[in-house]
């Protein structure tokens, strides 16, 4: 028994890549025991902080622990790789800084996930106390997603020893290179917020800016995305925006209509009048017709083939559907009113006239 114990022991302290064979068992061990108790946390410790955390009123605290549930798991990670390294010898430099980075990795993973909690809360609150639309919420978030990111690149490259103040510092040689090179891009994303600040347009309304036309797909940093209504996409640079005169369609209440309708030239003056008067009063009781002093109903001139009466008019709505309906409605009342009297609408005609010669007699 006793010879038994010597071998194993004998056995443990054999050397591979100059450790013995104990302490490379002991850093697997740990770092499975680590995983083990990473699986226990997330089944049993984790279920109750969550139960825990649903019986509050706010829901603050439940979106703060979603956010950092991952990385509490993770911390586990971190410890199971510090004994594996201990174990293995590779301690110092190498390991504390590999675990500083990870610790470091690990509280920006959590600040990430809480800007992606709390996103419902920010589009609340800025619809609710700012003039910016939920496109300014969206850029506030990627932005703050970005800073993050950058800060903990940042972070982690010090923590390795990398002078980051210094490498910033050296491109100062290339900066005006640089700056010249990013002008376009800088300029694209101040476009970006002069946009989202002016509230010049929200995603899904119908604007034109130079030749694009379309609905707004997205807001971008540096782009506009415009689905055209041929289902193009167009991409127009925030720059160009920012100095271009944007009309968009969306933001008005109202939706104009312009006809003219042709009488024939044989119609009275009578019968005119009576039409006139009739489609005046059909817009002016109709009740989804703005009724201002834009409502402008007459005889407007003696066309070529006809006797033009000038319709000039606003609907109640801007819904390009809603209008259609409308004014096929108004359309065919006013067929209808043309149909009262003994006269038609005009169609263009040539009329040819013949003159006879005078017969002379001898």
């Amino acid at each position: 028994m006793q010879n038994n114990f010597l071998e194993i022991f004998d056995f443990l302290n054999i050397k591979f890549l100059s450790l013995p064979l104990y302490k490379i068992f002991l850093s697997f061990l740990c770092l499975f025991l680590f995983l083990i108790l990473r699986k226990y946390f997330t089944l049993k410790i984790l279920k109750i902080g969550k139960k825990v955390v649903e019986k509050t009123k706010t829901d603050i605290d439940d979106k703060l622990f979603e956010a950092l549930r991952e990385p509490l798991k993770f911390l586990f990670i971190i410890g199971g790789v510090y004994f594996f390294f201990y174990f293995l010898e590779i301690r110092g430099y190498i390991l504390m800084h590999t675990v500083k980075g990870l610790l470091i990795f690990d509280l920006f993973w959590f600040l990430y996930n809480s800007v992606n909690s709390f996103e419902d809360k920010v589009y609340l609150l800025i619809g609710r106390y700012g003039k910016a639309s939920r496109e300014m919420a969206s850029f506030i978030i990627k932005f703050t997603k970005i800073l993050i990111i950058s800060l903990a690149v940042i972070t982690l490259l010090q923590e390795f020893g990398i002078n980051v103040t210094g490498f910033l510092a050296s491109l100062g040689l290339g900066g005006l290179a640089f700056a010249l090179a990013a002008k376009d891009t800088a300029a694209n994303i101040f476009g970006g917020i002069a946009i989202l600040t002016d509230n010049i347009f929200k995603i899904g309304e119908w604007v034109k800016i130079g030749d694009a036309e379309g609905s707004v797909e997205d807001i971008g940093m540096r782009t506009t995305k415009i689905r055209a209504f041929d289902k193009r996409l167009i991409i127009v640079p925030n720059a160009k925006i920012a100095n271009s005169n944007v009309e968009n369609f969306s933001r008005r209440n109202k939706r104009r209509v312009v006809m003219r309708i042709g009488l024939k030239y044989d119609t009275s003056v009578e019968i005119i009048k009576h039409i006139v008067e009739d489609i005046r009063n059909l817009l002016l009781n109709h009740p989804e017709i703005a009724k201002d002093e834009s409502l402008l109903i007459n005889f407007d001139e003696f066309a070529d083939n006809s006797l033009e009466i000038f319709c000039y008019f606003f609907t109640n709505t801007a819904e390009w559907k809603e209008y259609l309906r409308i004014k096929e409605d108004i359309n065919l009342k006013i067929k209808e009113i043309i149909g009262k009297y003994p006269t038609d609408f005009a169609y263009p005609s040539n009329s040819i006239y013949f003159e006879t010669p005078l017969k002379i007699e001898k």
